[in-house]
């Protein structure tokens, strides 16, 4: 069949790319490891002139297909099925970037996006480890490019394509009966709801750039067992591991960030799967980080750099099966759909893992090794001690991470228990103390032997200072983490000590030991950032606090299924104040956006004591598309020392929620009662002055209306204003409701007879929201430790480019 109006050429030319990608970046792979593997000079340069010509069309294939992916779904071609799956015309602009990197096809292309700018830098940057480094690289862009292929190789699925058409991908369909199907899709299927958000713009760049990263220590790690030049190599690998280390920290709180300003489970991180596969490649890169600068200084720790560097990118590449194979399934709120490449992801880990493994056990003894012990006062031993500590925490970490492929493997259902975050927290507290002690004591030390009387007169004034500032916090700062029992508060506030003696002993010694000499205190920042980070989670998680408790007296039922607790949700009616602790709430109004299916909730907060009022707009909607319940995204209003933070747990259901009842007319005079089901009202006086508002009659000719006091079962007083608006001849009654009595009062006529009303009973007139609300104490330290931490790193980073 010939098919009307398609556009094929950007797809044709995006599949052109494609293969262009896959085969320069193997030829590239190809010529960089001849040019290593080459005696003579010349073949050496030869083969990288070669090499280097074919990554350069690499990269300009990856940005083709990137700007190409862009114009489809800015010109909303939705005949592609990527387009139609993940945009739609009512999209805002700034979301289309968002909408590239959404599901799976495009967040490979992000990844080797990155890619082909980072080994784009390393071509002209790598000098003597060019072709060993971009060996590897390049070959990881093959890897990479097969995953957008989307073409089927002896009956098996390699890659998914963005630029496969819709026809082809729901063929079945019987709107592609017809030849000219493309005129009748008026629209896509549109960007998931949760997805459009600033984060999403941001946020997913700076995760892949971090994740790219991560194979140019890998990269460098191999290059240096591949060559036998292991220690020569490990100097310019440092400033990367840095700047990989700074990025994918970044990306993995930024990350943190938005799960706290759009997810509801009420904080910054869950212990959510996806989120751990992300932080335990970081916790490995770490710890080869430190185990470098021992070597550097004493010689020690050169073999487990080179494990944790392998490692590291191991991880990120198991991280991306994790996530994109479906074996998380329900686990994860962040996992992707099943694309029935499962088999080629776990291949992507196998082809870089296992030669990698098997190159590193062939080196193992020619790796140097300094066999005498380290001084256990010496800075070494410590580095090494400490980064033991953060990697047995990710085999800790990814080992429960891991139970959906253990319980895939072995048929088996083994799960973490009720509580989650308990399984993970009550290990982590431990590593928090040590790490916090460690980051605080370490620099103090001299490498290879400290004296004691040296170490003990550093350390002592920040010891001090230190002790006396958790104390203090501990005492009046109102630390009650006793969820979990004496035993695991009293953890949290030797945690606390430690992660203060963090920030005051990186502090003291950037003044004292470093002489305020700021620029060589990279690692100092990045550890007083460190301990921000630490004193932030512990404080902020320690002190969080349920102010929502139900005073309303309507118990909303969540089901069995739920975390939420009816005693800690309140329910507020349309216009009636409740008391929240020290806050009056009042639920004024929601508001809708053409093309946006989230309703927004002005909930207004007034300060009991301080008289302060403001609004927030937490807002929610129901899939009905992915069949998924409620989704809400939550919002906060920030101070320097708290955030109030609130999300909707409960909505009433619009289809069950219709009002079907009709009003009821009769006509009354001026002091008559009506009856109704929940008490009886009276109409007080018919005038022209009325007091509604978002009413407006500037236009009108006239306006009458009605006074109508409503007195409720419960002696409640409340009063009704219906309207009669008389505009060019005629007239339009515009209802007054009392929510709290499922009443709806209209104006019909003034007669010579009486005043002629119509009334309505329903509970459906009842409007309510039901929300959750938390105060959160100093979660602003725990961004502001993010942030100097990323600059330390960079500051290090910097540091260290410039002297190699």
């Amino acid at each position: 069949m010939q098919y009307i109006g398609e556009r094929l050429l950007p797809g044709q030319l995006g599949h052109l790319f494609v293969i262009l990608s896959l085969v320069a970046s193997l030829v590239a792979a190809i010529a960089y490891f001849k040019s290593t593997q080459s005696d003579l000079p010349e073949d050496k340069e030869s083969w990288k002139r070669l090499a280097r010509i074919a990554f350069s069309l690499d990269i300009i294939s990856v940005f083709a297909i990137f700007f190409l992916l862009i114009f489809l779904i800015q010109s909303h071609y939705f005949e592609y099925f990527y387009v139609y799956k993940n945009s739609s015309t009512e999209l805002e602009p700034k979301y289309i970037l968002s909408c590239l990197w959404s599901a799976s096809e495009g967040s490979f292309l992000l990844w080797t996006l990155w890619h082909a700018v980072l080994g784009g830098v390393l071509m002209f940057k790598g000098k003597e480890w060019e072709a060993p480094v971009m060996t590897v690289i390049s070959f990881a862009q093959f890897c990479l490019a097969t995953m957008l292929l989307g073409i089927y190789f002896f009956g098996k699925k390699v890659g998914a394509s963005p630029f496969a058409l819709f026809r082809q991908q729901m063929p079945e369909l019987p709107l592609f009966a017809s030849d000219d199907y493309v005129t009748k899709i008026k629209d896509g299927n549109g960007l998931n709801p949760l997805l459009q958000n600033y984060w999403m713009v941001i946020h997913p760049p700076v995760l892949f750039l971090g994740f790219a990263s991560t194979i140019v220590p890998f990269a460098y790690g191999i290059a240096g067992l591949w060559t036998k030049k292991f220690g020569e190599v490990m100097k310019a690998a440092l400033p990367w591991a840095l700047f990989s280390a700074a990025v994918l920290g970044l990306g993995i709180m930024m990350g943190a960030a938005w799960a706290y300003e759009s997810l509801t489970f009420g904080g910054y991180w869950a212990w959510d799967p996806v989120e751990n596969a992300s932080l335990v490649p970081w916790l490995v890169l770490v710890c080869g980080i430190h185990t470098l600068l021992a070597y550097r200084s004493t010689g020690h720790s050169l073999r487990a750099t080179h494990l944790f560097f392998i490692l590291q990118f191991i991880l990120i590449l198991y991280s991306t099966f994790l996530t994109r194979s479906g074996i998380l399934g329900d686990s994860s709120v962040h996992s992707f759909a099943d694309l029935g490449m499962n088999i080629q992801l776990l291949l992507f880990v196998l082809v870089f893992l296992i030669p990698a493994l098997i190159l590193f056990a062939g080196r193992y003894k020619q790796i140097p090794n300094i066999v005498k012990e380290e001084s256990i006062s010496s800075r070494e031993f410590w580095l090494f001690v400490g980064s033991l500590v953060l990697f047995l925490s990710a085999v800790y970490i990814i080992s429960f991470t891991s139970l959906p492929v253990f319980n895939n493997v072995t048929d088996k259902k083994s799960a973490l228990g009720e509580d989650q975050e308990y399984t993970y927290n009550r290990v982590m507290v431990l590593v928090t103390s040590i790490l916090g002690l460690l980051t605080a004591i370490t620099q103090y030390l001299k490498y290879k032997n400290t004296n004691r009387d040296f170490i003990l007169k550093k350390i002592g004034v920040p010891t001090v200072i230190s002790l006396i500032i958790s104390v203090l916090i501990s005492i009046f700062g109102g630390i009650h983490y006793d969820k979990y029992g004496a035993g695991y508060l009293a953890a949290i506030h030797v945690a606390l000590f430690a992660a203060v003696y963090s920030v005051v002993a990186n502090a003291m010694y950037i003044w004292v030991g470093m002489k305020g000499d700021i620029k060589k205190a990279g690692a100092s920042v990045a550890h007083f950032g460190f301990g921000l980070v630490l004193v932030g989670i512990l404080i902020s998680s320690s002190k969080k606090e349920v102010i929502s408790f139900n005073t309303s007296g309507i118990a909303v039922p969540f089901g069995e299924d739920s975390k939420e607790n009816s005693k800690e949700n309140l329910t507020l009616v349309r216009g009636q104040e409740l008391s929240m602790l020290n806050y009056k709430v009042n639920y004024r109004k929601d508001t809708f956006f053409t093309g946006d299916p989230k309703r927004y909730f002005e909930i207004n907060f007034q300060d009991k004591e301080k008289g302060e009022e403001f609004n927030l707009y937490p807002n929610a909607f129901i899939n009905y598309k992915g069949n998924t319940g409620l989704m809400a995204n939550p919002d906060s209003k920030h101070y320097w020392n708290k955030d109030i933070f609130t999300y909707i747990t409960s909505l009433p259901d619009p289809e069950k929620n219709k009002d079907t009842a009709n009003f009821h007319d009769k006509t009354v005079k001026i002091g008559e009662k009506i009856f109704f089901a929940s008490g009886y009202m009276t109409v007080d006086t018919v005038t022209s002055a009325y007091e509604r508002t978002r009413i407006n009659t500037k236009a009108a000719d006239s306006v009458v209306a009605l006074k109508i006091s409503v007195i409720g079962k419960d002696s409640s007083n409340h009063l009704a204003q219906p309207l009669l608006v008389y505009t060019k001849g005629n007239s339009v009654s515009i209802p007054d409701t009392v929510l709290s009595q499922d009443l709806s009062v209209r104006l019909n006529a003034i007669t010579t007879d009486g005043i002629n009303i119509g009334v309505k009973e329903s509970d459906s007139l009842l409007q309510y929201v039901t929300l959750k609300a938390y105060v959160f104490p100093m979660i602003n330290i725990l961004w502001i430790g993010i942030i100097v931490m990323v600059i330390g790193f960079l500051m290090s980073m910097w540091r260290r480019f410039k002297n190699v």
